[in-house]
């Protein structure tokens, strides 16, 4: 087994906490700080029942999650806690999320929980534990470099998570540990198989935890009920071509379900108007973007960093290539007009393979000239 924790010798006079999911990957990070010869406390946050309710698999800190982290740390031999967050994952995730598609936006609550009870709550119960480090089965190289620990993207493409890390401080990446980022998932399972554990061939957990079968609209409407009413489509220059069944139903690039018919050209949500209760259509070349303003900007290169790092690129959503940019104060400024751009989404700044920054997309600059 491979993983490196980074932490001064003798290991076993250390102490890490593992933040346990329940899956495959939180597993084997916790398989890999006990082979290290450290001692190990799993810990487990109940988030959220919804997938016990429904017997859904995966659903990430639900009944069998829990059951199945516990499991692992029987077999294993280390101590296990399972911490009640519901209330605060409600109330700092859930609502936040309906929330923000009321407002127009599209979110991205797995960063919200990250930066939440995942990071910021699981950093002071490790730490109450006395831990040297909190590791986590995120798929993400934790690199020590020249001015202190760096964020660098996962080996494996397909399975990197940096993304969704962007906002995790310099301070807490000094306290973080991602044994995963260097290994390729097969090889994750396999050393769960040769432990015998359980959870060697459970699925990856699918879609956001608390959305049943993708729902969105639906845990919108029971966060908020009575919030979402049916309003006007309109075309950029405000002529109506149709009625939505409110805006939750729609984001930024959307093509599909619109039902307008008998255009010269395909239609595509170009913006939301929460104010007016409108989403507004246009050609594809109308989600051209020149650049973006960015809020709760984090930039993990130090000041001094900053002007050597040489050309940066961004992604602005979880599954789209990196395109060439640039930060110019709070404004994310692409080298060519960017597609798909949403407030609400997440802008994350690389040099190379390190995260050097990111921020919230709060609005955009259109670069259509027509």
């Amino acid at each position: 087994m491979s993983g490196n924790f980074q932490l001064p010798e003798p290991l076993s006079a250390r102490r890490i906490v593992v933040a346990m999911s329940g899956g495959v990957d939180s597993s084997v990070t916790a398989a890999l700080a006990l082979k290290s010869g450290a001692e190990v406390i799993g810990v487990t946050l109940r988030l959220y029942d919804h997938g016990e309710a429904v017997g859904r698999k995966g659903a990430c800190c639900a009944g069998q999650d829990i059951r199945d982290a516990a499991a692992v740390a029987d077999r294993l031999g280390f101590a296990h806690h399972v911490i009640d967050h519901e209330s605060a994952f409600r109330q700092s995730v859930v609502e936040q999320f309906a929330d923000e598609y009321l407002a127009g936006r599209t979110p991205i609550p797995c960063v919200r929980c990250n930066m939440g009870p995942k990071f910021t709550d699981l950093f002071a119960i490790a730490r109450d534990l006395g831990a040297d480090c909190l590791a986590t089965g995120h798929y993400v190289r934790r690199v020590e470099g020249a001015q202190g620990a760096e964020m660098h993207r996962a080996i494996d493409p397909a399975r990197d998570q940096s993304y969704f890390l962007f906002a995790t401080t310099r301070a807490q990446l000094e306290f973080l540990r991602f044994p995963l980022g260097g290994m390729p998932k097969a090889d994750v399972r396999a050393i769960a198989s040769s432990l015998g554990l359980g959870v060697a061939a459970k699925p990856d957990s699918q879609d956001i935890c608390f959305v049943p079968d993708g729902d969105y609209a639906g845990i919108v409407t029971k966060v908020r009920p009575g919030a979402v009413h049916e309003g006007a489509i309109v075309d950029l220059e405000g002529r109506e071509l149709g009625r939505h069944r409110g805006i939750i139903h729609y984001t930024v690039g959307q093509r599909r379900g619109l039902e307008i018919g008998g255009m010269a050209e395909p239609l595509y949500v170009v913006r939301i108007d929460a104010a007016k209760n409108e989403v507004i259509v246009g050609p594809r070349a109308a989600l051209a973007v020149s650049s973006a303003r960015l809020s709760g900007i984090n930039r993990l290169a130090t000041a001094e960093e900053w002007g050597a790092l040489g050309p940066l690129t961004a992604k602005v959503r979880s599954m789209a290539k990196p395109a060439p940019a640039r930060l110019d104060g709070d404004r994310l400024v692409f080298d060519t007009p960017e597609y798909g751009v949403s407030p609400g989404q997440a802008a994350v700044l690389y040099a190379d393979d390190r995260v050097v920054a990111g921020g919230w997309i709060e609005e955009t600059a259109s670069a259509f000239q027509g």
